[in-house]
């Protein structure tokens, strides 16, 4: 069957990874600026299907089309347009330049936004990219005898502002949950990861087994992956134990079950029409195909989740990529689920009915945010590249990739396959936007205010560098099932916490918020 020329395809993914060399100082490697350029030209190289720094003629045809240049927001770089510079880099003049915001999400919700653009007629060849330089930038700040860094920056006076996508950016936390110390993901992950085990039924043990094999599983994937930051496999009991090396964050997760920010990683993708790969010359082994996709929001604070186990976003978004693409999870030949927290992976793979503890068969292509890395709001950019290798080495297949922002807050589903979608035309690629769904939910009604007895719905322990604990973060409902916030900061009562199960158990809490166990 021929395709209709407005069909979405994937038809180049680049990636750079520069790991830690102790001979190259800091002022010498790549700024976030340089990894972009070379995941963009590995992805204009991958639509020739020629080896890294080969002659990539077609796929250099395809850039010098791009009409749409869009940049992920990077941590740790803050250009006012960085699609200028990276557009003078590549020698191209895509007549639009995008920045986006906020978001681990952004990446697979970029492919949904330029998939329908394509099928609509409004653009043809459209190149993603992002990159981080975080460890770079924290060696820099440790070793200040090499002098700073003097990465690429721009005058405001002379920079056009770039198209934004996305919502602007906005607190992910209200005052009462920072009040009570939840304003960084290593506080908000932890209180869902210990509700999960609450809902499971599980022991601290069980628990504590299940988190270790889950990463152990993401870990051996990584030390496979040739763009991984971390290659070397650990073990269950070494991730899960605390050692000077794996120290507590926040109970339940050490070092080695959270994001690992400071990499040096850049990723890239080209989505162009059927009509645009045919007359560039992509050969169509390479093609990959968006089938479907969904994106929406939890209730944006977590005090307003009416159960803080779940995602009904996950839920609505995966069933409406699931009937787009007209297949069913156990179809999937691959899955990379968003990997920031284990509590991520353990919510997903409920909404979405994948199977979690399956070694053979991993719900990640990369080795997830720890061992493959946690670049940022880009680590999606790194899973769709390896999907797309991934579903190239099985044809007719379908893979699923889940993406993530703020505190489980944005969600974005895509599914892909290296076969066409089923239906023709504009109908072919399948979005939808479930939002409207996901707010008509109930809502949890708060109190900053309450004092009296109340019963521990979760909870976690934030720990300082030399992991002795600083407070308990204590979410509770009230008789009446309103939600209230609470800490635990007696350092006699912190001392040992971490081994007693405080899900269920009932208290007092006070007007200060001081939560009293009994």
């Amino acid at each position: 069957m021929a395709l209709d020329p407005r069909t979405p395809v994937l038809v180049g993914v680049g990636q750079a990874t520069n790991r830690p060399d102790p001979a190259v100082v800091p002022t010498d490697r790549p700024q976030p600026l340089d990894l972009m350029a070379r995941a963009v030209v590995a992805a204009a190289e991958d639509c020739d299907g020629v080896a890294p720094g080969s002659a990539a003629k077609v796929g250099r045809a395809l850039l010098e089309r791009a009409q749409s240049l869009r940049v992920i927001a990077s941590f740790g770089w803050h250009p006012i347009n960085p699609g200028v510079l990276l557009a003078e880099r590549l020698g191209i003049a895509p007549q639009e330049l995008m920045l986006t915001s906020t978001g681990g999400n952004t990446p697979q919700q970029l492919v949904h936004h330029g998939a329908v653009a394509i099928a609509n007629g409004e653009l043809d060849v459209i190149v993603v990219c992002g990159a981080e330089a975080m460890y770079t930038r924290s060696l820099a700040q440790r070793s200040v005898e090499h002098g700073a860094l003097t990465w690429e920056s721009q005058s405001a006076e002379t920079t056009p502002l770039p198209v934004s996508f996305g919502p602007p950016d906005r607190n992910p936390s209200t005052e009462l949950e920072a009040a009570r110390g939840m304003v960084l993901p290593i506080h908000a992950y932890p209180l869902i990861e210990n509700a999960i085990r609450a809902d499971r039924g599980w022991s601290l043990d069980e628990h504590r087994a299940r988190l270790g094999a889950l990463w152990a599983t993401a870990s051996t994937v990584a030390s496979t992956n040739p763009y991984a930051w971390i290659t070397e496999p650990k073990s269950a009991e070494e991730i899960t134990t605390p050692s000077p090396q794996n120290r507590m964050v926040s109970f339940p997760y050490t070092k080695l079950l959270v994001a690992n920010l400071p990499v040096d990683q850049g990723a890239a993708y080209i989505l162009c029409s059927v009509e645009a790969a045919e007359a560039a010359g992509v050969d169509k082994d390479r093609w990959i195909f968006p089938l479907s996709g969904a994106d929406a929001n939890d209730h944006w604070f977590m005090s307003h989740r009416e159960h803080l186990h779940r995602s009904p976003a996950i839920r609505l978004a995966g069933k409406a990529a699931f009937e787009g693409a007209e297949v069913i999870a156990d179809e999937l030949a691959a899955v990379d689920l968003y990997s920031c927290f284990p509590a991520v992976v353990e919510m997903a793979g409920h909404e979405l009915g994948i199977a979690i503890d399956q070694p053979e068969r991993p719900v990640t292509v990369t080795g997830g945010l720890t061992f493959f890395g946690g670049p940022g709001n880009n680590y999606v950019t790194h899973s769709i590249a390896q999907m797309a290798h991934r579903l190239r080495e099985l044809p007719g297949a379908c893979g699923l990739v889940s993406g993530l922002g703020w505190f489980a807050t944005k969600h974005s589903i895509g599914i892909y396959g290296s076969r066409p979608p089923r239906h023709e035309g504009r109908d072919g690629f399948r979005w939808r936007d479930v939002q409207a769904e996901v707010d008509a939910l109930p809502q949890s009604r708060v109190s900053s205010s309450y004092e009296g007895p109340c019963q521990v719905e979760t909870y976690t322990i934030t720990y300082d560098r030399f992991e002795n604990p600083e407070r308990a973060i204590i979410v509770a409902q009230a008789p009446d099932g309103v939600r209230v916030w609470g800490n635990i900061t007696d350092a006699d009562t912190l001392v040992g916490l971490s081994e007693v199960e405080l899900c269920g158990r009932e208290a007092t809490i006070g007007a200060d918020g001081i939560v009293d166990l009994g």
